[in-house]
């Protein structure tokens, strides 16, 4: 199993979808493109794709001129019907790259936050791997509308598509199940400026907030990993030939 990753911004690390992926022995091959690394034109070579987040929003062109070929790639995957994950920046692009509208600014969230599963998800795959409800990291400020062929998978008060499916395993969603407690104790030690403009007490009151909603979140968060991982189907055309490029075990 062949799986492409595409990271937009440094430290967006893949977490519990690595832990997922190692248990299956995945193939990884990391895609730097924030840091200039080609992102390819087509899925040839690959059953799956993953798209991290990152500080831009998805209509960040100018300053990031390899978006518009990014969201091109993720409907192409979704549309071969190989698995699709975007997380964070990667559900707002492939919202983008299904026709749907970016909404800068309009869904502020930080942190665990509680979100609901739909009747649809509890149907789904991988959405209801969780039950009807669950808690799970937050940090966005920008959502999008669903395109018009998406399946509505979950929700909260803040914002209203935090999750959506396209076709047979194009997924998206607006909230971190990648980051377990450990890997968002790594971005409280990386980004403690950033946090604190968000939510001066955070660092302050991260214990209390990780022993309330961490181990939950953590074993839903894993939970999903699991079970978007089951969705991959090996095609015999993504075993790789011989090739000089560096493929990277999941971690």
């Amino acid at each position: 199993m062949r799986v492409l990753v595409v990271e937009n911004m440094a430290k967006t690390e893949l977490g519990q979808v690595g832990t997922a992926l190692r248990e299956v022995k995945a193939e990884i091959e990391v895609r730097r493109a924030y840091a200039g690394d080609p992102v390819p034109d087509t899925p040839d070579g690959f059953d799956a794709l993953v798209v991290l987040g990152g500080e831009q929003s998805a209509l960040d062109d100018a300053a990031f001129p390899y978006l518009p070929q990014l969201a091109a790639l993720m409907r192409r995957f979704g549309d071969s019907e190989r698995s699709v994950l975007g997380i964070c920046l990667g559900s707002q692009l492939l919202a983008r790259a299904y026709g749907a509208k970016n909404l800068l600014g309009e869904a502020k969230e930080f942190g665990w936050h509680q979100v609901r599963v739909r009747a649809e998800g509890q149907s789904d795959p991988v959405l209801a791997s969780v039950g009807e409800s669950f808690p799970i990291f937050q940090w966005h400020g920008d959502t999008f509308t669903l395109p018009d062929e998406a399946v509505h998978l979950a929700e909260n008060d803040v914002t209203r598509h935090q999750a959506f499916r396209v076709g047979r395993a194009a997924y998206g969603t607006q909230f971190h199940f990648e980051a377990d407690t450990d890997l968002v104790e790594d971005w409280n030690r990386t980004f403690p400026q950033t946090i604190n403009r968000l939510d001066p007490t955070w660092l302050a009151e991260y214990p209390a907030h990780a022993r309330r909603h961490g181990e939950k979140a953590n074993a839903a968060g894993l939970a999903l990993a699991r079970a978007w991982v089951a969705t991959i189907r090996r095609d015999d055309a993504s075993v790789p030939a011989p090739s000089n490029e560096v493929l990277e075990e999941a971690c």
